[in-house]
């Protein structure tokens, strides 16, 4: 007979100072520190969008779990990206005001993907996944970009809005994972964290 995992073995870090992200971590209801990284997230020359987000969610793990002194119990790191996907191109977050409603501009009255890339990383084994969800705005016009830029919550955000937030109202159709395009997909965070802490409850 198989015995069960000791799950007390390991720890739960999460690689990102996302407010949001800590929120949705907190949803699965286990416990964990938070370690913050910063690396490149410029896509490589032909690099698809699901191969960028899932190769900086490693990133960021790995750059987490090498910060991390194994104070006994092993070290299990969460690390995530999100990226809008529009036409093929990677938006990224808006730089300036111009640069935030020239994307809202070009999301206006269409649809587009989101994907979230989730790693978890542990000292002997590393697994990813990827949501894609896909999100339809209604048409904004360009002095509503104006105003919700002002708002200050574009700032930082992949594609330069929130659906948590204001942005609410813009988005007329969403078909995937409502958590995944906030920045961490519960559905596959919990499978990924699953071998380590059994399934949250």
């Amino acid at each position: 007979m198989q015995s069960c995992p000791d799950y007390k073995q390991y720890k739960l870090y999460l690689a990102s100072l996302s407010p949001r992200r800590k929120e949705l971590l907190a949803q699965l209801g286990f416990q964990f520190d938070v370690v913050s990284v910063n690396i490149d997230e410029t896509p490589l020359f032909n690099e698809s969008a699901k191969k960028y987000v899932a190769r900086l969610a490693v990133g960021k793990a790995s750059a987490g779990l090498l910060q991390i002194d194994n104070d006994g119990a092993s070290p299990v790191v969460i690390g995530a990206d999100t990226s809008v996907v529009l036409d093929g191109d990677i938006m990224g977050k808006p730089e300036s005001k111009a640069h935030a409603v020239d994307m809202l501009m070009r999301l206006s009255g269409r649809e587009h993907s989101v994907l979230t890339g989730v790693a978890v990383l542990s000292n002997s084994k590393q697994n990813v996944q990827v949501n894609e969800s896909i999100v339809r705005m209604c048409q904004i016009t360009s002095a509503e970009a104006a105003s919700y830029w002002h708002t200050g919550e574009p700032i930082g955000k992949a594609g330069g809005y929130a659906i948590q937030g204001l942005a609410a109202v813009y988005i007329s159709h969403l078909a995937g994972s409502y958590s995944g395009v906030m920045g961490l997909p519960l559905f596959e965070t919990n499978e990924l964290l699953s071998p380590y802490f059994g399934y949250s409850k």
